[in-house]
């Protein structure tokens, strides 16, 4: 069977991978850092092709014991050794860090850590693992890596540092591996996230007005894309950035 490895798994978009990654009969490694969540995931998927991990992507040992956790994991199985699949999806998820000039290193590092030096851990951590069935890695960056609101330089850094990195493994990895970036727009996220949590999509007419699609994005959205990457379909694709916005950044908007 095929197997991926899912940070920030146990919400949001991440959530969504997982469901249909598991719906299309992979083995499904969920990591996030919010024990809430994962405990959530597991009652909500209680499937023996799903392990559900809590573990902070940033730290160098935690990422290393959620490894173990998985050889474990597919030795008990009598799976064989390797990953086909790791998607980075993991990081801060509010994209405003407040004026740059009130902006301290602690909180500018927090974004970095979370988004950029997780993937980077998680790379190096699954790279062997990959090369053993000459998997793909899809590294989940943002539209804000290409525009941007106000005050929201920290994370569009950490986003455009994604997209860096995607095209930089791409050549470092290949041909054993392929490597893209996504990089969705607005996508709805609240019935997606932990119970304790979780709201009802509402969206009003001028929000579905922005995307030419006619409405915004769902996790769902994200997942089809990541599955298409991770097909033999996409086998002559690698060090690419997609965007997946339904069309919102291709729209120019003028004040009345």
């Amino acid at each position: 069977m095929r197997t991926a490895i899912v940070t920030g798994g146990a919400q949001g978009i991440g959530k969504g991978i997982v469901e249909h990654l598991l719906a299309d009969g992979w083995r499904v490694v969920a990591i996030d850092s919010d024990a809430e969540a994962i405990s959530d995931l597991a009652g909500e998927l209680p499937v023996t092709e799903l392990l559900a991990v809590r573990a902070d992507v940033g730290s160098e040992s935690q990422v290393a014991k959620a490894f173990d956790r998985l050889k474990a994991w597919n030795e008990k199985a009598g799976e064989p050794a390797g990953i086909d699949l790791l998607v980075s999806n993991a990081g801060l998820a509010d994209p405003v860090s407040g004026p740059i000039e009130e902006l301290d290193l602690k909180r500018w590092r927090q974004w970095q850590d979370s988004h950029v030096t997780g993937a980077f851990l998680m790379v190096r951590a699954a790279v062997p693992l990959l090369r053993m069935r000459k998997g793909a890695i899809v590294l989940m960056a943002s539209t804000r890596a290409l525009q941007s609101e106000p005050e929201c330089e920290a994370y569009a850094t950490a986003k455009g540092g994604l997209c860096a990195m995607a095209h930089a493994l791409a050549i470092s990895l290949g041909p054993d591996i392929r490597v893209n970036a996504i990089l969705p727009g607005w996508i709805e996220t609240g019935p997606w996230q932990k119970a304790a949590k979780r709201i009802e999509a509402k969206h009003r007419p001028i929000d579905r007005k922005q995307h030419p699609a006619g409405r915004v994005g769902t996790p769902r959205d994200i997942a089809a894309t990541v599955a298409f990457l991770a097909s033999e379909g996409a086998g002559f694709i690698t060090g690419q950035q997609f965007v997946v916005d339904g069309g919102m950044t291709r729209k120019m908007i003028y004040a009345d």
